[in-house]
């Protein structure tokens, strides 16, 4: 039975001459997991928040969006704001109160539900989401994670019968995401709940879901089950590259119907159809110089006087022309340490010296004088005038040589783009201080792979450059396949450092699919790129 049902749905934002959405028409059946994906831009958080009465944006609207048969215009306030949830990529921006408790019972407030009903509903999804040991606790001392498993909680207690989600896991280490995932599939399999999700990352979600939508250039141009949607689309790059590992081999490997999507599965494909004569690709480790760029020697930070140490005697050491990457789980200290590195925080114990001088010594303002730049978590702190074109005018970022397409985005609000559109721009915006350190704080979220590819392009040509680069990032497939070192965060310090072949070779779960899919058969395949490449010189069984 329809739950969602869209007609011709067309839409173009105020003083832009080209549509967003383009004649979109697609249903979804109650009790289905849908996962929205496309590239950067295609329109997907648009249509998303068409979805949602409450947050569909201004603009020029033609077609019919259908909730239970009934326009979406014409549902009555209270079946419009509890019916239809909505979870956001930015758990910050959704949550409205100080204590996990309230945030819970808020919606049911504004809905005048019975008080006796709210302390009911709240203290069984508290229950439910195992939120009992932090229900008490002050919504700014949640990690990540917590954050947006209590936005899910508190939209979930207003008992939604459709579910859409904006990338809900950008934010959130690989156990965290996947923790996520899980608990959506858990709500759908226990209370046959409606999701419709838009990701870019694909590894978990596309497994689990009944239908894959794909959109390009505000089109639907798929919408099937996933392995006839990748069949359907085996031959196009840009769409191939941000499937899951699994199917990603396949495509390159073999031409029959049956697509394996799991990690499980990918690894029957390859034991079953290639040989391991072969066992592992020599690696040649990357010349850098001997020169140090970022030092730290024993380094304590904490945020309150009486608070624990958020850098607990640190060392971490960077040499020049290294991509260096930072992973670990919400909270563990990576972006304290960019904030150290940069300056804009200050370490109460030990030293931190960029090319051999103390962070202290840096005077008036040296330090950002071709020195150092960073990009933040939240890059819509860097922007501060009303076009792309003034930004990049503003910054002397010269448009001709930008490592990505701008001239559609040149007379947009930068805080019109899209996430991924975003990240780009404020990069470019960053680059143009030539800095010779380059810190980075999750620069691939709300990318999609083929932005991450042209990323990864630019951060290497930038490192042979001899600019150095660290990059705090919840994407292991992004620093497996850019960085030259990686390193473990685990409370405020390095507990685990190598070569991308050696590290996830070593991790099980701060992993790619590739390593756990090949683990045991082939030695120190940790890339999609990897595997394909030990497959064919192994040969078919």
């Amino acid at each position: 039975m329809e739950i969602l049902e869209v007609k011709d749905l067309s839409f173009k934002y105020p003083k832009c001459d080209k549509n967003t959405l383009n004649e979109i028409s697609f249903s979804i059946n109650k009790g289905e997991i849908n996962v929205l994906c496309g590239a950067t831009g295609s329109g997907k958080s648009t249509l998303l928040r068409m979805l949602k009465r409450e947050l569909e944006p201004l603009g020029e609207k033609k077609g019919k969006l259908l909730f239970n048969g009934v326009p979406l215009d014409s549902l009555d306030e209270r079946s419009a704001v509890s019916k239809i949830g909505f979870v956001m990529q930015k758990p910050e921006q959704q949550i409205v109160t100080d204590k996990v408790w309230h945030e819970l019972a808020f919606g049911l407030e504004n809905l005048n539900v019975p008080e006796s009903d709210i302390s009911r509903r709240v203290a069984e999804m508290a229950s439910y989401f195992g939120i009992g040991p932090w229900y008490d606790k002050s919504v700014s001392v949640l990690s990540g994670g917590q954050k947006q498993l209590l936005n899910l909680a508190a939209v979930l207690v207003m008992q939604p019968e459709l579910l859409i989600l904006d990338e809900p896991t950008a934010q959130l280490d690989p156990i965290a995401a996947a923790d996520f995932i899980a608990t959506l599939k858990r709500l759908n399999q226990d209370f046959g709940l409606t999701i419709i999700i838009a990701e870019h990352r694909l590894e978990e979600l596309v497994p689990i879901c009944d239908r894959l939508l794909v959109m390009d250039n505000g089109k639907l141009i798929a919408n099937d089950s996933p392995k006839k949607v990748i069949r359907q689309l085996k031959n196009r790059s840009d769409f191939l590259i941000c499937m899951p590992s699994a199917a990603r081999i396949y495509a390159e490997l073999s031409d029959d119907d049956d697509c394996p999507l799991t990690v499980r599965d990918g690894g029957y494909f390859i034991r079953a159809n290639f040989l391991n004569d072969i066992s592992h690709i020599d690696t040649a480790e990357k010349n850098t110089s001997t020169e140090i760029a970022l030092e730290f020697k024993d380094v304590y930070f904490r945020y309150e006087k009486n608070g624990r140490d958020i850098l607990n005697g640190l060392d971490m050491t960077v040499k020049r022309g290294e991509i260096y990457c930072i992973l670990g789980e919400n909270g563990s200290g990576k972006t304290t340490t960019l904030n150290v590195s940069s300056g804009l925080a200050k370490a109460y114990s030990g030293n931190v010296r960029i090319f051999g001088k103390k962070i202290k010594d840096y005077k008036n303002r040296s330090l950002y004088n071709k020195c150092l730049a960073m990009l933040p978590q939240d890059v819509q702190t860097v922007f501060l005038r009303n076009t792309v074109r003034e930004e990049f005018e503003d910054s002397g970022t010269d448009i001709n040589k930008l490592p990505f397409e701008a001239a559609h985005l040149l007379d947009k609000h930068p805080y019109d783009l899209s996430g991924g559109e975003q990240q780009l721009v404020a990069l470019a915006k960053i680059l143009a201080a030539e800095p010779k350190l380059l810190l980075l704080d999750e620069p691939t979220k709300g990318l999609d792979a083929s932005a991450k590819k042209k990323i990864i392009e630019v951060i290497k040509s930038l490192s042979e450059g001899g600019m150095t680069i660290v990059i705090v990032t919840h994407d292991v497939e992004f620093a497996a396949l850019c960085s030259d070192r990686c390193a473990m965060f685990f409370n405020g310090k390095i507990v685990s450092s190598g070569s991308p072949e050696k590290f996830f070779s070593e991790n099980n779960f701060y992993t790619t699919a590739a390593s756990r899919m090949t683990r045991g058969y082939y030695e120190n395949a940790v890339t999609v790129e990897s595997v394909i490449e030990l497959c064919r010189k192994n040969g078919k069984r």
